[in-house]
């Protein structure tokens, strides 16, 4: 994509006059704003030929045949979901132009109305299965340092509650209410949702509470090399990465993501009879199409049904070569 397709800002606006500053000023989150600059950047990059920034780029004088392009070149280049979402950040950017007065509303809806990207809708990822979980905690069990107890509690929440990574290192302590097992998870697009915490998964995080104490702030606390809690510092959304990791390979699990256990959550309950629309509002779903996307129960059923059918062959017995009359 050649740097024709807009025109550089001669000098860089001011902040509340910038409709990309004034979209990512106006996300809920720290998180989202983080992803929605990066998609910007990229977006940026296509337009200018890597000349300039986000803040460098004329966002208003952008029309349908220049977010057209970008489409085509997203599409060609990323996922259907990254590439929406990469969509998504630049009809937020149309839309502030237009509300600041800098786009013209028949321009705006012209540009804003393209299609999405269309692909593949089987989800990345795996589910995990009942031995897998058990053989996951247990590895976080047989660590008796803070460490381990932690981890446990992070792995029960994730995959009891269906929290998303980001949702858990968000986490303080006045989210979780010992007494009831409820927790308040602050999910995307600045909603929030209560989950709740029973059986394993809430005795797992008293054991936590435990060991972490009462001072407010982050509910899960960084852990130094040396095996200490570090007051004051939350965990990262890449730590828990890197736990699940960890705690995977002394599990002998085959490799899996936090997001695989969120994954595993969803189809759980939906394999157990509960409402798609309760497990929707459970896992902080906007439509239960997307809570659909994680159902495995069809290709279950599928499979079921391929084997009630039988084709009479027996394995031959591997042939040995003589190889001294060669």
């Amino acid at each position: 994509m050649t740097s024709e397709l807009v025109r550089l800002q001669p000098q860089a606006l001011q902040l509340d006059q910038n409709p990309a500053a004034v979209y990512l000023a106006g996300l809920g989150s720290e998180v989202s704003r983080r992803t929605m600059l990066g998609a910007l950047q990229v977006i940026a990059g296509l337009l200018s030929g890597g000349r300039t920034d986000w803040a460098g780029i004329d966002w208003a004088s952008l029309r349908f045949q220049h977010v057209a392009a970008i489409r085509a070149k997203l599409a060609d280049t990323y996922s259907a979901a990254t590439a929406n979402k990469m969509l998504s950040a630049l009809r937020g950017v149309l839309k502030a132009a237009y509300q600041l007065g800098q786009l013209p509303a028949e321009e705006y809806h012209r540009a804003a109305d393209i299609d999405g990207v269309r692909g593949d809708t089987v989800l990345a990822g795996r589910g995990l299965a009942k031995g897998e979980l058990a053989a996951l905690m247990a590895a976080c069990e047989h660590d008796e340092s803070p460490a381990g107890i932690r981890d446990a509690a992070i792995v029960a929440l994730a995959y009891t509650g269906g929290l998303r990574r980001s949702e858990i290192a968000a986490l303080t302590l006045a989210s979780y209410d010992p007494d009831t097992g409820r927790l308040l998870v602050h999910g995307k697009r600045n909603k929030y949702r209560y989950v709740y915490l029973v059986n394993g998964a809430a005795a797992a995080m008293d054991d936590w509470l435990t060991v972490r104490g009462s001072e407010p702030g982050a509910l899960f606390l960084a852990i130094n090399k040396g095996g200490h809690i570090r007051p004051g510092v939350g965990i990262t959304s890449q730590a828990i990465l890197n736990l699940c990791q960890k705690r995977g390979a002394q599990a002998g699990l085959q490799s899996f993501s936090p997001h695989d256990l969120r994954r595993t959550f969803i189809s759980d309950l939906l394999g157990a009879g509960v409402d798609i629309a309760t497990v929707a509002k459970l896992a902080g779903h906007a439509s239960v199409q997307t809570t659909a996307r994680y159902d495995r129960r069809p290709e279950d059923a599928k499979r079921q049904a391929v084997e009630l059918l039988h084709i009479p062959y027996h394995r031959r017995k591997p042939v040995i070569q003589d190889k001294t009359r060669e």
